[in-house]
């Protein structure tokens, strides 16, 4: 396996904790005004473009 740098690294995760779901009970609280996250994506057809170092 390749290394990654620690650049990417950051990357990788930054764009993990803007594809977590909603939570249950934001929906709850806001009436479902938040329903879905706008920057969740299907990792099997959508990936991050993230260019390679």
């Amino acid at each position: 396996m390749s290394k990654k740098s620690n650049v990417k690294k950051q990357r990788l995760g930054k764009a993990l904790k803007k594809s977590r779901r909603i939570p249950l009970l934001t929906v709850v609280r806001t009436h479902r005004r938040i329903q879905s996250n706008m920057f969740a994506r299907n990792w099997r057809r959508t990936k991050l473009g993230i260019e390679d170092d």
